[in-house]
């Protein structure tokens, strides 16, 4: 074995960052910048420092009210979300089915996906009245929507050859689209799930801040709604990253989890 072999088997292994340690790494980066800046402009009625905000978040922990919020926040968040999906599920699984299901996917999507679901919120208020069932109402339009278009683009994209396979094993009707089409389309409906999550979450707080100014009553959205009015700033930015912890929460349990044990065990990961 030559010298210049040796060397190179002797050679320590290039040093890696894993993934969950490099974001460890960009968010300490970011709580510094965001302590770091606050400090230099020294008015906390602006911006308080990322300690004061940390200080906030622990008393209203404590004194029971963001755990309140948040409860009140999830409860509206996930009904409204889990009817958005299956709406979703719903629509799309005709339009696979038929050329009717089809065109009536493209018209509504064309015709309501633009339309921002705060704009509902009047609408809601006429149908509903104030209460969670508008919040749902408006919910459900954020999410069903881009979640539907995300499915049907995944579906239109499995390969003619599979979807031959398929027919060819007997799959027609619902069994075709839940056991061939749904698995593999799922790095599409995965990504819809994340972005109907998103939507939900942004049409939510908004939500609870107009409805919250109405009825006295509501989540997160109300909680940063108040303290905004009394001019706490360290409590919205508590409210606010609240919201932010519980989407990294969510992203790391739950979607990052679907990710592993269906995408990336299925081989679909590009």
């Amino acid at each position: 074995m030559s010298e210049s072999t040796l060397s190179t088997s002797a050679r320590p292994a290039p040093f890696t960052v894993g993934p969950r340690a490099r974001r460890l790494v960009i968010l300490v980066g970011l709580a510094l910048i965001w302590e770091s800046y606050a400090r230099w402009l020294g008015n906390s009625l602006l911006l308080p420092s990322f300690l004061e905000t940390l200080v906030a978040l622990w008393e209203n922990l404590r004194n029971g009210e963001l755990p309140e919020r948040v409860r009140a926040s999830l409860g509206i968040l996930l009904t409204g979300y889990g009817i958005g999906i299956g709406l979703a599920a719903i629509i799309t699984a005709l339009a696979a089915l038929s050329r009717w299901g089809e065109s009536l996917l493209g018209l509504l999507t064309a015709m309501f996906n633009p339309l921002p679901a705060i704009a509902l919120l009047p609408v809601a208020l006429l149908w509903f009245g104030v209460g969670a069932s508008s919040l749902v109402f408006v919910i459900v339009h954020s999410v069903l929507w881009p979640l539907a278009l995300a499915c049907h683009a995944g579906f239109r994209a499995v390969p003619p050859t599979l979807r031959m396979a398929g027919r060819n094993i007997g799959l027609t009707g619902p069994s075709y689209v839940v056991g061939l089409l749904i698995p593999a389309a799922l790095p599409s409906i995965l990504s819809g799930l994340r972005l109907g999550w998103a939507f939900a979450w942004r049409t939510l707080i908004a939500a609870e801040m107009v409805f919250g100014a109405s009825a006295r009553e509501g989540g997160l959205g109300w909680f940063i709604f108040v303290n905004r009015s009394q001019l706490e700033t360290a409590n919205v930015f508590a409210g606010l990253l609240t919201v932010i912890l519980i989407g990294l929460a969510v992203e790391s349990l739950v979607f990052a989890t679907l990710n592993r044990l269906t995408v990336q065990r299925w081989g679909q990961e590009a």
